[in-house]
């Protein structure tokens, strides 16, 4: 007698065993993040010979925890395959989700006296300085680095940090490296010893002794990209597929309102307000800003949640087109979608990054005869400073205010 799970498939016999009633509300929670047909059945086959194992090895749902999945697929006769650790990982996670079964204890362990340091720093960024995930992401490999430096593997005595330990590990470390990367070092060490010394750690300044990075203010031009590569980047797109219908207007949204890539997938149904034409933007350090929504950008969101976008509870407006369906994790998945985009359609741009949209944005904007003040309003800008460096990018413009050669009167 067959066993339905729903109208795609069903089981030879019902399933046995503790988890048995949880299979089908299983495949549905399997469908509901994008899994297709094949993989949920592959899962809910998993499911069902994992909750028989459990019968006849008398292990009670109560008592399932994240060491049994191991032990089921090295009692198995079959070789495991690939996918079969997801399965399980995944029937654990809805079983949790059920409250069908405890959360999975932490795992306990006795981490060493350089990463006991550099969680309590990370604690401290989070807690005391809310700074952004992505920020602590890349401090943190920077304290680890300069502490293993040191101390090597052993004893961490801040006390007996000196201004020379600072330099030696800023001198070694960013002699072969480009800029952006140089002054994350820079940076991150200053911060770490800063918390240093207001815990006490530490009495003297040594933020102070670390070396800065050389910079001359507003030395370079932004590379953006130009008006006619977004052209022919946004024409080369597919927009008759599910893929290409959000691609499309993610990009067009980069291009059109300069916005940075975590705002675009960060940005959530209820940012936008169809009645008044404007769109929401959570921008840096928590900053929020409205800005006019351009009727062409408006019109490829629709497309997209009209025809493309997945039947999901998720809030954010573009979601990730491979299960599990939900929302970009960050930043670089729309940094994948751009790379992608531009080899496809040929275009040797000055950089592969959202960012280039963004400058390409506010030097049409200082062309067309914007203010500074008008571009940074834009661009979520709290500093004129930092929308200053466009002011470098009109170059007719600054040639007709060069005085000419002296040799070349006549």
């Amino acid at each position: 007698m067959k066993y339905f799970i729903n109208d795609e498939f069903a089981l030879s016999r019902p399933p046995e065993g503790p988890v048995a009633s949880y299979v089908i509300p299983f495949a549905e929670w399997l469908v509901d993040r994008g899994y297709g047909l094949v993989s949920t059945r592959n899962q809910v086959l998993m499911a069902a010979g994992f909750s028989k194992w459990l019968w006849q090895k008398g292990i009670e749902l109560g008592d399932i925890s994240g060491a049994h999945p191991g032990r089921y697929l090295l009692d198995r006769a079959q070789r495991p395959k690939l996918g079969d650790n997801a399965a399980l990982r995944n029937l654990l996670a809805f079983l949790r989700s059920q409250n069908a079964i405890a959360e999975e204890p932490e795992a306990d362990h006795n981490p060493s006296p350089v990463e006991q340091h550099v969680l309590a720093y990370k604690q401290y960024l989070q807690d005391a300085r809310a700074l952004s995930r992505q920020t602590i992401i890349n401090y943190r490999p920077v304290v680890r680095d300069f502490l293993n430096f040191r101390f090597s593997d052993g004893e961490v005595s801040l006390t007996q940090l000196r201004a020379v330990d600072v330099t030696n590990f800023v001198q070694k470390r960013i002699s072969r490296l480009n800029m952006r990367r140089a002054k994350i070092i820079t940076t991150a060490l200053r911060s770490f010893l800063s918390y240093a010394r207001y815990r006490g750690d530490i009495t003297s300044d040594l933020a102070a002794a670390v070396p800065i990075v050389a910079n001359w203010s507003l030395s370079s031009i932004p590379r953006a990209i130009g008006r006619n590569e977004v052209t022919r980047l946004l024409a080369s797109i597919d927009r008759d597929t599910p893929v290409g219908c959000r691609d499309y207007a993610m990009i067009l949204a980069l291009a059109r309102l300069g916005l940075r890539s975590s705002e675009v997938v960060s940005l959530e149904l209820d940012d936008i307000d169809w009645v008044a034409g404007q769109i929401h933007v959570r921008g840096k350090n928590g900053q929020r800003h409205d800005l006019p929504l351009p009727a062409d950008v408006g019109k490829a969101i629709v497309d997209y949640l009209r025809k493309s976008r997945p039947r999901n509870a998720d809030r954010r407006v573009f979601l990730r087109d491979k299960a599990p369906i939900r929302g970009f994790s960050g930043p670089s998945g729309l940094g994948c979608v751009i790379r992608r985009s531009l080899k496809r359609a040929g275009i040797d741009s000055p950089t592969k990054g959202a960012h280039q949209f963004r400058h390409g944005l506010a030097s049409e904007m200082l062309r067309g005869g914007a203010s500074l003040g008008e571009i940074g309003e834009v661009l979520g800008h709290r500093h004129v400073q930092t929308t200053a460096i466009y002011a470098k990018v009109d170059l007719d413009a600054l040639r007709t205010l060069a005085l000419p050669w002296p040799g070349e009167a006549q």
